[in-house]
């Protein structure tokens, strides 16, 4: 009869938050094998910063696993929320000096 070595057991590292070369490193560390579904470049992707994995930080799974994450939340997940347009939109122009109607009658007076 023989017997098989067991794979060793590790623990999934909280990759949430982490840029993408950062959670490459991460994987790499720990054993085990990156795969991001959302992007076909993955292996180019340096500075997006991962949004969601699984399996969870802290489960344990055999060396060589993959553990999947995820760059954008899907659809109705969250995000950025809405951005535009808002209403009232802010006066254009920048700061300005206030000046008098044309043809004011009563004039601003100053003392300068």
């Amino acid at each position: 009869m023989r017997i098989t070595p067991k794979t060793p057991e590790v623990r999934v590292p909280k990759l949430v938050g982490l840029m993408a070369m950062d959670a490459r490193e991460a994987a790499k560390s720990h054993g085990l094998l990156l795969n991001a579904p959302d992007r076909p470049d993955f292996h180019l992707t340096v500075v997006d910063y991962v949004v969601r994995q699984y399996p969870q930080p802290g489960a344990e799974v055999p060396r060589d696993s993959m553990v999947y994450i995820w760059f954008d939340l899907g659809d109705g997940e969250g995000g950025g929320g809405v951005r535009e347009p808002r209403i009232p939109r802010p006066p254009s122009g920048g700061l300005q000096r206030e000046l008098d109607a044309p043809g004011d009658p009563y004039p601003v007076v100053s003392s300068a």
